[in-house]
């Protein structure tokens, strides 16, 4: 058998290294229109911030290394030009001498990747705009740094590349200004999640700039001016574009394949097209959400390197269906760590998916040894039975860890209650007793089951019109006086017993601690008094991180800040 492979770097790379172990009868082809057949595309930004220092240390297999180890017929600067279903054969153009060749085969790969998308704006084609999505791009963008020096930058889109590299350009000098047109960072994350990381970015030195639309560039003064709608030209040395990818299948368009959202190549379980000898995986391709089992673009490398090693499989007659990928990823801002996995709040109801949510913010390992620090932690949960539907974590130390346990339960569908009673490696330098994602379990589990009532940032404007209701914060005077919500009442979780027949049990009360776990207690406590109380998911720290930041429209923040 022939298989010949359209593309490199993680599924085409990894799929003829499986095929090679599967069989060593079978004749494989690698065409790669670049010079590299396996690099490490994630490691870009860090080689342009210097902290991988050697390009030769991003690629992960030289041709000559690949032919060495699977016996492959490696072809890099060849593109193939042309895929013929009906004869079953390719025509590639050698890049090196213009020729142009016919090659035949018996199943196909197709593992283009994306290309970096490009706004629909004037004056792309201004000196020293750059994309990042391969090695030359990273080397012409390290070249570009260590010859001009430039002293400002402008990055249009707040993803995981433009992140990454605006940390790297801040941390070689570049005073470094992020433009959004939505409102945050980070898509996979929630707003109420990102906000943080808005607040973390500028303590940073990033300029971060919401809601901006833009229009264009243009040269000026051997630099650039980028132009926002009804703002004044802001300057730069360089501009890095990193608004997203869209998937490169003009081939597979050209030859008739199926196509989905935005011209994605179609695959059914088996990762087969509509052409059932010819497969596709990687960024290119439209797979389901493992949970939501809807039709998803996830562009990371982990399902691209597993939908690889499923399509050889396949092609061996191994009939391994491909169940779908969760969109789990994690990335590092300075000293930050910003993980996500599974649905978040926009996925879930998109795809009609009852959910309910707990905030918490557990210490990142016990709190009587050094270091500890506090993280963030977001769950979703379906209310019927608890399964986790996902998760959002930002922190600093262990929240890598806590997203990779998590992720796994939501793709096993595990429950609430099942978080609940993993049995977690413990240590007090690395986690606590009880593990912050046993402790979100606990939390879910009693919402669930009525032990605790809790209510959400988004409605404390509704709450405080209504007459029935009292705004109760039981932290400390001193707590209260550094910042609250207007119209709340404080009354110390410490005074509370020796108070509570000041209450009135004809009113509703609507507790607010720091971080949500006085007023856990205090809920208890009032329940066990016949008193109607709930508590603020998160606490106030959750709800100034929110509605404190400049993202957010200050006629919405109801913050009483002291001095």
């Amino acid at each position: 058998m022939k298989v010949c492979i359209v593309g490199g770097v993680a599924g085409g790379a990894t799929a003829a290294a499986r095929l090679r172990r599967l069989s060593e009868e079978t004749e494989i082809i690698i065409f790669e229109r670049t010079a590299h057949i396996s690099y490490a595309n994630c490691g870009l930004p860090y080689y342009i911030g210097g902290d991988i220092a050697d390009k030769e240390e991003l690629t992960l297999q030289t041709p000559e290394s690949f032919r060495k180890w699977f016996a492959a017929d490696v072809r890099t600067r060849h593109e193939v030009i042309r895929i013929n279903p009906a004869e079953k054969t390719l025509e590639v153009k050698n890049l090196a001498d213009g020729t142009v060749y016919t090659e035949s085969y018996d199943k196909l790969i197709l593992s283009p990747g994306a290309k970096a998308s490009l706004p629909p704006v004037y004056g792309l084609d201004c000196p020293n705009i750059f994309t990042l999505r391969t090695v030359e791009d990273a080397l012409l963008l390290r070249g570009f740094l260590e010859t001009a020096k430039p002293k400002t930058a402008v990055i249009i889109g707040g993803g995981f590349i433009g992140l990454e590299v605006a940390e790297n350009l801040v941390r070689a000098g570049v005073e470094t200004t992020l433009i959004l047109r939505g409102s945050q960072v980070l898509p996979p994350l929630d707003f109420d999640m990102a906000s943080g990381v808005h607040s973390y970015l500028r303590e940073n030195g990033v300029t971060v700039r919401f809601r901006e639309t833009l229009e264009g560039f243009s040269s000026a003064d051997g630099g650039l001016l980028v132009h926002c709608k009804d703002r004044e030209p802001l300057s730069a040395d360089m501009v890095i574009l990193a608004v997203g990818v869209t998937p490169d299948t003009a081939l597979a368009k050209a030859a008739g394949l199926a196509l989905g959202d935005k011209d994605s190549i179609l695959v059914d379980d088996f990762l087969r097209t509509s052409d059932l000898d010819i497969y596709a995986v990687g960024d290119a391709v439209t797979v389901r959400n493992s949970v939501s089992r809807r039709e998803a673009l996830i562009s990371l490398a982990g399902p691209a390197n597993r939908q690889g090693r499923w399509a050889a499989d396949n092609i061996m007659g191994r009939n391994r269906p491909y169940r779908g990928a969760a969109a789990v990823s994690v990335i590092k801002l300075f000293d930050m760590t910003v993980a996500s996995a599974g649905l978040n709040e926009r996925a879930c109801r998109d795809s009609g998916i009852l959910f309910d949510k707990v905030v918490l913010h557990p210490s990142s390992h016990a709190s009587y040894y050094p270091g500890a620090q506090s993280m963030t932690m977001k769950v979703l949960f379906a209310p019927a039975d608890g399964r986790i539907l996902g998760a959002q974590i930002v922190g600093f130390d262990g929240v890598d860890k806590r997203i990779d346990v998590l992720a796994a339960a939501v793709q096993a569908g595990m429950t609430a209650a099942d978080l609940e009673e993993l049995d977690l490696a413990y240590a007090p330098p690395y986690s606590s007793a009880k593990d912050p994602v046993n402790l979100a379990g606990y939390l879910i589990e009693n919402i669930r089951t009525g032990l605790l009532v809790q209510f959400h940032h988004d409605m404390i404007p509704k709450i405080a019109e209504m007459e029935d209701a009292v705004i109760l914060d039981i932290r400390t005077p001193a707590e209260f006086a550094r910042g609250h919500i207007a119209g709340s009442v404080n009354l110390s979780f410490f005074e509370l017993r020796a108070r509570i027949g000041e209450l009135n049990p004809a009113k509703r009360y609507f507790l607010i601690c720091q971080s949500g776990y006085r007023s856990y207690m205090a809920c208890r406590i009032l329940k066990e008094q016949g008193i109607t109380a709930s508590h603020l998911c998160g606490g106030y720290q959750f709800y100034s991180y929110v509605y404190c930041g400049e993202c957010y429209s200050p006629d919405a923040c109801l913050c009483v800040k002291g001095e």
